[in-house]
C-alpha cells in the first residue's frame, strides 16, 4: 500500500469534517486516487471507509427523531435503500475511464451543493412547496446520487426536505443521518460483494475516520458553526481545483 500516512491523515480529516458539517468524501476520494487506487474502486473504498460514521451519528441523534407529517420514515427509508442500490450498481457498471472523465465534474457539483445548498433550499422554499409523492421521488433520485458518488448528499437532502416541511434542525439532521446511512449501507453491501474495495486502504482510512469523528465532535462543538462551514468550503474548493488541474493541465 502506497502513502499510508497520507491515507490515514485524509481519513482523520474526513472524520473531523463529517462530525462538524459534512464533506469528508471530498478529501478521501481524491487522496485515494492520488495514492494509486483506480477511481471507481477509490469511490467504493471511500464509501466503505466513511460508512461507520453514518450510523454512529444516527445513534447520537436518536433522541431527536420525530415523525414527519404526511410521509412516513419507512417510505423515505425504502426510497433511500432502493436509490442507493441503483446508484451503486450504476457505479459498478461505469468503466474506470468514464468515471475518470466525469469525476472532476461530480466533485465540482458536490462542492457547489455543499457551499450553496442551504441558501438554494431557502430560496426555493419561498417559491415551491412539494407534496409527499414528489418528496419520495426526490429522495429516490438523491439516493441514486448518494450510492453513485454521494458528495454533499446530506446538504442536498436537507434542501429538498425544506420544500416539504419545516421542523427543528436537530430532527432534520437525525432523519438525514439515518437515511444517508441507509443509502450508503446498500452501496457498501454491493461494493463488498462485487470485490471493489481495496481493504488495506479502506481499513486505514476507516480507523482514522472514526478517530477523527470522535475527537472532531469534541472540538468542533466549541467553534462557531459559520467558521467551520467556511473552512470546509474553502478546503473543498481547493481539492476540486487540484483535481481539475491534474485532469486537464
Amino acid at each position: 500500500m502506497e502513502h499510508p500516512l497520507l491515507i490515514f491523515a485524509a481519513g482523520l480529516l474526513a472524520g473531523i469534517m463529517n462530525s462538524a458539517a459534512g464533506g469528508g468524501s471530498f478529501v478521501t476520494l481524491p487522496v485515494l486516487i492520488f495514492a494509486g487506487v483506480p477511481s471507481v474502486i477509490a469511490n467504493a473504498s471511500s464509501t466503505v471507509a466513511l460508512f461507520p460514521g453514518s450510523f454512529a451519528g444516527a445513534w447520537a441523534y436518536r433522541h431527536d427523531f420525530v415523525p414527519f407529517d404526511g410521509v412516513s420514515m419507512r417510505a423515505l427509508g425504502c426510497a433511500s435503500v432502493a436509490g442507493g442500490l441503483v446508484g451503486a450498481l450504476l457505479l459498478l457498471y461505469t468503466p474506470t475511464t468514464t468515471f475518470d472523465s466525469i469525476f472532476p465534474w461530480l466533485l465540482l457539483f458536490g462542492t457547489l451543493a455543499f457551499s450553496f445548498g442551504r441558501q438554494a433550499g431557502a430560496a426555493l422554499r419561498r417559491m415551491v412547496h412539494i407534496g409527499p409523492g414528489a418528496l419520495l421521488v426526490g429522495q429516490f433520485l438523491l439516493a441514486i446520487y448518494g450510492g453513485y458518488f454521494g458528495g454533499a448528499v446530506g446538504i442536498m437532502t436537507l434542501a429538498i426536505w425544506s420544500l416539504f416541511f419545516v421542523v427543528n434542525i436537530n430532527a432534520l439532521n437525525a432523519a438525514k443521518t439515518l437515511l444517508v446511512g441507509s443509502m450508503n449501507a446498500t452501496a457498501v453491501v454491493c461494493f463488498v460483494i462485487a470485490g471493489k474495495v481495496w481493504w488495506p486502504q479502506a481499513a486505514v482510512m476507516m480507523v482514522a475516520a472514526i478517530l477523527g469523528g470522535y475527537f472532531g465532535a469534541r472540538v468542533t462543538r466549541r467553534l462557531p458553526p459559520a467558521r467551520i462551514r467556511l473552512g470546509i468550503t474553502i478546503l473543498t474548493f481547493l481539492m476540486t481545483a487540484t483535481v481539475f488541474y491534474r485532469a486537464y493541465c
